[in-house]
C-alpha cells in the first residue's frame, strides 16, 4: 500500500520536471536565436557603415589627387613655352572633374572607377606634357648654343670685314691721294714786247703788256692720263678778278671765278704749263698782283708780282 502511494506521487513530480527542462531549454534555443540575429544585425550595419567610409574616404584620395596634379599643371604653365595653350586645356579638365566630384554624394564604386580613370588619363598627359617640355627646353638650348657660335663666327667675320672695309677705305684714299695731280713751281712774271716782237720780262707796270703765270704738273704714273684742266685767277689791288672774270660751278655748292683756263696733255709725265693774261684795253696799273692756281675748285698754289 505504501510502495503504491510513492509510485502515485513521482509519476506527476516526473511530468512537472520534464515540462519545466523542456520549457528552459525552449527559452535557452530561443535566446540564443535571438542573440545570434542581433549580432548579425550589427554586422550588417557595421559592414554597410564600413563600405560607405570606404567610398567617401577614396572619393576624398581622388580629390586631394587632383588638386595636387593641378598645383603641378599650375607650375607647368609658368614655364611659357610652346604647350602652354595645351597644358591650361588639360588644366580645365582637372578643375571640372574636381567640380563634379565635389558635386557628388556617396558615389557609386562604378563612379569612383570613372574618377579614377580620368585621374589617371591627367596625370599621363602632365607627365607626357612634361617629357615634351623638357625635350624642348634641350632642343632650344642646343639651338642657343649653336646661335651663340654662330654669333661668335659671325662677330669674328664681321670683325675682319670692317678690318678689310678699313683697309680697302684706307687703300682707295690712298690710291686717290696718290692719283691726284700735284702742282709746284708756281711763278708769275710781267712781260714787255720789242718792237721786233721778243718778250722780255719787266718790272714797269707802264711797259707790261701781259702777265705768264705757270707751273709744273709733277709726274705721276697712277694718276690718270688725258686731258687736264686748270683755272688761274688774277687778282688786282682792290681784289678784282682781271681777265675774262667768268663763274664755274662744280656742284655741292662750289664754283669759281677765274681769268683764264688753262690745259695740257698729261701723259704720267711731268709738264710745264703756263697761260697769260694780256693787257688789252685795261693796261696794268701800279701795284702788287695775287694769282692762284687752281684744279677745279681746289687751290693749288699761288704766286705774286709788284709792277713798279
Amino acid at each position: 500500500m505504501k510502495k503504491q502511494n510513492e509510485i502515485k506521487w513521482f509519476k506527476p513530480l516526473f511530468t512537472m520536471i520534464l515540462v519545466l527542462g523542456v520549457g528552459a531549454a525552449v527559452l535557452v534555443f530561443s535566446n540564443e536565436s535571438s542573440y545570434e540575429n542581433e549580432i548579425d544585425l550589427k554586422t550588417e550595419k557595421v559592414s554597410g557603415i564600413s563600405g560607405i567610409n570606404k567610398e567617401y574616404n577614396e572619393q576624398k584620395n581622388i580629390l586631394d589627387s587632383l588638386i595636387t596634379l593641378k598645383a603641378a599643371y599650375d607650375i607647368a604653365i609658368q614655364e611659357k613655352t610652346a604647350l602652354s595653350e595645351q597644358l591650361e586645356l588639360e588644366r580645365k579638365n582637372v578643375e571640372n572633374l574636381m567640380e563634379i566630384i565635389k558635386a557628388s554624394e556617396n558615389p557609386s564604386s562604378a563612379q569612383l572607377k570613372i574618377f579614377r580613370s580620368q585621374l589617371s588619363d591627367s596625370k599621363a598627359a602632365l607627365e607626357n606634357k612634361i617629357l615634351e617640355i623638357k625635350k624642348l627646353k634641350s632642343q632650344n638650348k642646343n639651338l642657343l648654343t649653336e646661335i651663340e657660335s654662330q654669333n661668335v663666327v659671325m662677330y669674328k667675320q664681321k670683325a675682319e670685314n670692317d678690318t678689310l672695309i678699313l683697309k680697302q677705305k684706307k687703300l682707295e684714299s690712298t690710291l686717290k691721294d696718290a692719283s691726284k695731280l700735284s702742282l709746284s713751281s708756281f711763278k708769275v712774271i710781267a712781260l714787255r714786247e720789242k718792237s721786233s716782237g721778243v718778250e722780255l720780262e719787266t718790272t714797269k707796270a707802264k711797259n707790261t703788256k701781259k702777265l705768264k703765270a705757270s707751273f709744273i704738273v709733277n709726274g705721276n704714273a697712277v694718276a690718270k692720263t688725258g686731258k687736264k684742266v686748270f683755272y688761274i685767277q688774277v687778282l688786282d689791288q682792290k681784289n678784282t678778278v682781271l681777265g675774262d672774270n667768268k663763274l664755274i660751278e662744280f656742284g655741292n655748292d662750289k664754283a669759281l671765278v677765274y681769268s683764264f683756263i688753262v690745259s695740257t696733255d698729261f701723259q704720267g709725265k711731268s709738264a710745264n704749263v703756263y697761260g697769260v693774261l694780256n693787257a688789252n684795253e685795261n693796261p696794268f696799273k701800279k701795284g702788287t698782283y695775287f694769282v692762284n692756281f687752281f684744279d677745279k675748285q681746289e687751290i693749288m698754289g699761288s704766286a705774286s708780282i709788284t709792277l713798279e
